[in-house]
């Protein structure tokens, strides 16, 4: 939220144009959280069900989001762009695959929750094919596999569809927005995160041992993230170097840092409002912007030159337009997703759900 308020006149200290990372944060919570419910039941020697879990992640997604695609095209005066994308690509969750990044902005930031909606798709059949001969060696083979494929694929596109370009600053065609089309959006290309955080949620659902074997070690886990997050920050982006070993380095470095904040004892816990935050993480991520180009629209002339003003201003709005989203549509929904898994187990009369007991305080 920090690194798009910039994009409005704001100056904010250096480290908030390295914001875009938080992005690959993003993917690697979801990687190690979606992981641990899909794989906690196989460790309990049952199965997942399936459908439950569809149904989970369909009330939590779809309702917020939906009603922020409704807003954009039936309120084109909330779009920090003129051009927007079909309204089937946003339907469909193919936005972030059919990318036209010099005329079509608008709702933009949606491509990191298309890559989400994927990772819903195919880690399921992926845990199941793999939960039926487990082995640690089949698993590492398809980490080995995503990992140097995902950096071989990204070397590829380098190559051939944006250093072909580097020599075109701006316009259509130059190589930046290239570079956002072919390398930082697909989701083929940022596989990292995800897998990183899955095979985190491996080693604590069936390796407790090194689990707690690392928990003991969490300080130390924690400056090596810190290490690798700063290594990656000296990588120059966009070039060649950062779009093949960037993304690996970032998805591993925040491994560890997420690993050190799982612990009993997690410092995440500190700092002071994080968990009201975190749980309207989601809708605030949806509102943001629109409530930035509003108040850019309305209010610009007066926060020029009050830099501090501004940064209140912005930030209020948006904490104000998430927490609206929140609590009249997603935690609505989220609470109508409880009610119906409850509704069944009570007329089954037992937990026939599994592990996913439903509450609607889990996101």
């Amino acid at each position: 939220m920090l690194y798009h308020v910039t994009s409005y006149g704001l100056s904010l200290p250096e480290i908030i144009e390295f914001g875009y990372m938080a992005v690959d944060l993003f993917f690697v919570l979801s990687g190690f959280l979606i992981g641990e419910q899909l794989l906690s039941p196989y460790a309990a020697g049952s199965e997942p069900h399936w459908w439950q879990f569809y149904l989970r992640r369909a009330f939590r997604i779809l309702p917020a989001y939906l009603v922020m695609v409704m807003l954009y095209f039936a309120v084109p005066a909330i779009r920090e762009s003129e051009g927007i994308q079909p309204l089937w690509q946003f339907l469909t969750f193919t936005q972030n695959m059919c990318a036209d990044y010099f005329r079509a902005r608008a709702f933009s930031h949606a491509w990191s929750l298309c890559i989400e909606e994927h990772f819903y798709l195919i880690l399921p059949p992926i845990v199941w094919l793999l939960a039926r001969k487990p082995s640690a060696t089949r698993i590492a083979m398809v980490a080995i596999v995503l990992l140097l494929g995902g950096m071989a694929l990204r070397a590829w596109l380098w190559q051939h569809s944006v250093a072909p370009f580097l020599h075109i600053a701006s316009g259509e065609g130059d190589f930046f927005t290239r570079y956002i089309e072919k390398i930082y959006n697909p989701t083929f290309t940022r596989l990292d995160g995800l897998l990183a955080g899955v095979l985190l949620a491996v080693v604590k659902v069936f390796r407790p041992g090194w689990w707690t074997w690392a928990m003991v070690r969490s300080r130390c886990f924690l400056a090596g993230g810190l290490i690798g997050v700063a290594a990656a920050m000296y990588m120059p982006s966009p070039g060649y170097a950062s779009a093949v070993s960037s993304f690996p380095l970032l998805s591993a470095s925040f491994a560890c840092i997420v690993l050190a904040s799982s612990g009993p004892k997690h410092w995440a816990g500190l700092v002071p409002g994080v968990f009201p935050i975190a749980t309207m993480a989601f809708s605030l991520y949806l509102a943001h912007k629109p409530v930035y180009q509003l108040i850019h629209s309305h209010f610009d002339a007066q926060l020029q030159d009050a830099n501090l003003l501004a940064l209140c201003v912005y930030g209020g709005g948006a904490l104000a337009a998430g927490s609206l989203l929140y609590l009249t549509v997603e935690r609505p929904g989220v609470r109508l997703c409880a009610f119906i898994l409850n509704r069944r187990r009570r007329r089954l009369g037992s937990d026939a759900d599994g592990s996913f007991v439903a509450d609607a305080r889990v996101p």
